[in-house]
Parts: C-alpha cells; sequence; structure tokens
C-alpha cells in the first residue's frame, strides 16, 4: 500500500518555471477543467466513471475537509477524455453533510461532469488552488495510473475545496502525461 503522502502547496508557493509550460496552463486556470476540455477537444470529451461510493476519505483529504478521520464521504473517481485518451484523473470526495438538499444529486451524477454542475451555480464558492507533484509512492498517482498503466515517474494535480450552500467537496484533478500533447493557450 503507497503511504507517501503528497505535498500540497498554494499557487504562489509554487515556482512556475519546476512545471512543463504544457502543464502550467492547466493547472493554474481558475476557471472550469471541464469546459476547457471540451473546448480542446472540439467537442470529442467524455467522462468515464471508475469508481464511486461511500468510502473513508484519504487522511489529508480528511483533513482538507475538516471531517472526521474515520467518517465516510462519497468518492468518486473519474477520467476525463479527449479523442478516445485520458487526460485527467479526478478523485471528487463529498462529506456527508454536503449531499444533502440542493447537493442530494451529487451522489449520482454518472457520467455526467462534476464541472458543469459547479460551474453553473452562481453561488459556488472556491477556495485558492493548491499544487502538487505526484510520484508512484503516492495513493493518488497509484490511483490516477491502475487503469491506463501509464509508466511516467511524475505528474502534476491540483485541487480545490468547493463550496455550494457553504457546504465543502475536494476535487483533485491529476493531469496524466497525454495532455501535454494539447497545443491549446491559457
Amino acid at each position: 500500500m503507497k503511504t507517501n503522502l503528497p505535498v500540497w502547496r498554494a499557487q504562489q508557493q509554487i515556482l512556475a518555471s519546476a512545471i512543463p509550460e504544457s502543464i502550467r496552463c492547466w493547472l493554474f486556470d481558475p476557471g472550469s477543467l471541464t469546459a476547457r476540455a471540451i473546448a480542446a477537444c472540439r467537442g470529442k470529451f467524455r467522462v468515464e466513471v471508475v469508481a464511486q461510493a461511500w468510502r473513508r476519505a484519504s487522511v489529508e483529504e480528511a483533513r482538507r475537509l475538516t471531517m472526521p478521520r474515520h467518517a465516510l464521504a462519497w468518492v468518486r473517481e473519474v477520467y476525463l477524455y479527449c479523442n478516445d485518451t485520458p487526460w485527467v484523473f479526478a478523485r471528487t470526495v463529498i462529506p456527508r453533510r454536503t449531499l444533502s438538499g440542493r447537493q442530494k444529486p451529487l451522489a449520482h451524477l454518472g457520467s455526467r461532469p462534476l464541472g458543469a454542475v459547479l460551474f453553473a451555480d452562481p453561488w459556488m464558492r472556491r477556495d485558492p488552488i493548491e499544487v502538487c507533484c505526484l510520484n508512484p509512492q503516492h495513493q493518488l498517482f497509484a490511483a490516477a495510473t491502475h487503469f491506463t498503466g501509464d509508466g511516467s515517474t511524475l505528474m502534476w494535480g491540483r485541487r480545490s475545496v468547493f463550496y455550494l450552500d457553504h457546504k465543502p467537496l475536494l476535487v483533485n484533478e491529476i493531469f496524466l502525461p497525454s495532455i501535454a500533447r494539447c497545443k491549446l493557450t491559457p
């Protein structure tokens, strides 16, 4: 089992020149990753759900969401595809307290992109983006490459806590090496 915890840093704490330029524009974009990917893929975009269930969040996810370590959360893991190539692995952690009222349907998205729901809500609030360089020792790296068989040694990711009606959910987005081939500019 992977136990090495990634170190998430605020955008201001990251030396941008250390990040490949092809990934940098995706990492630091404050807008909807879904909308940007759809535009880059010229309509050949899709979401593949690989897992969704009640599970325990990782230690750092629970800490970031200020939830008890052993509490269950709705965890959804998906790949975002462009032209049948996975570009992004996303892991969303939604505390039980968030899945009430207007947010209850978040547990039933199926293959609909979460980003479309989040950015369509005019009262959605987002904490600043945090960035991390993941290596094969990180659980999130292992999850991101589990179904792709990617042999990369490093991958960049970002995460943010979003709030809907003041209720949090954490979205981790791991950029797979194939996204670097996209020539979309910020």
